[in-house]
């Protein structure tokens, strides 16, 4: 039923976002042992690692709204099930960031207004980055991601590595990306901070959508005219 599809995608994004962005929150810059940038990438790689085997073969584990119009874009996912999919994947996202906000908020001095692992560009970019290179940085790293996961869930490809490729590849575009914009590539991912931020977080939001929707376009293109493709519509397996 494409209830439990959704309903998968819901539990996955939710899994991403609380894992990935909890990360940054809570163990990012722990005093003494905190996992800096590397672990911050490796939390959110593990996060689609993990849900690829465990929901890869309910929905196919998209959770993220780039890669759903990216699939849909390369013909490798319905069109008809963009929207309900997306629907889910930014409720997973907003449930994620309210359950972070409120284990976040009981630390002493917790401040959300400090970023809540939000995306940004200008003052808000980690390392102040243009809103330009921001944008180009993400859809850059979005259409690559989207690359990635077109060839190894591709019906040629080596049997039961998918996971550990697009894993791997979120790992790699986090380490490079989160001084630029905080690392999106995923509009639901985004949303769900933004949310409880406000402010200049929901101002920028527009391009933590525009820019991912953009390049995951472009990634599902560019293999579908690479490669050749197996016969019929699949959902991104994984």
């Amino acid at each position: 039923m494409n209830t439990k599809k959704y309903a998968a995608e819901a539990i996955g994004t939710f899994w991403l976002t609380f894992a990935g962005c909890g990360s940054a929150v809570i163990a990012a810059g722990f005093p003494q042992v905190g996992i800096g940038l590397v672990g911050v990438s490796f939390a959110f790689g593990l996060s689609v690692v993990t849900m690829a085997y465990a929901i890869g073969h309910i929905s196919g584990c998209h959770l993220n709204p780039a890669v759903t119009v990216g699939l849909a874009a390369g013909g490798r996912f319905p069109a008809g099930q963009v929207a309900p999919y997306i629907i889910a994947q930014v409720i997973g996202a907003v449930a994620a960031a309210a359950l972070l906000y409120v284990i976040a908020s009981g630390a002493a001095g917790f401040d959300v207004t400090k970023g809540f692992a939000s995306n940004g560009y200008d003052a808000h970019s980690p390392g102040k980055y243009s809103m330009v290179v921001c944008f180009i940085t993400e859809v850059v790293m979005t259409m690559m991601f989207l690359f990635i996961i077109m060839g190894s869930t591709h019906g040629k490809a080596p049997a039961g590595f998918a996971p550990l490729a697009i894993g791997l590849a979120l790992v790699m575009i986090h380490l490079v990306s989160i001084p630029v914009t905080n690392t999106s590539v995923n509009p639901a991912r985004s949303t769900g901070p933004a949310l409880f931020v406000g402010g200049w977080a929901l101002t920028q939001l527009w391009l933590f959508w525009v820019a991912p929707l953009i390049g995951g376009v472009l990634g599902g293109v560019i293999y579908r005219w690479l490669s050749d493709e197996p016969t019929g519509v699949v959902e991104g397996r994984r």
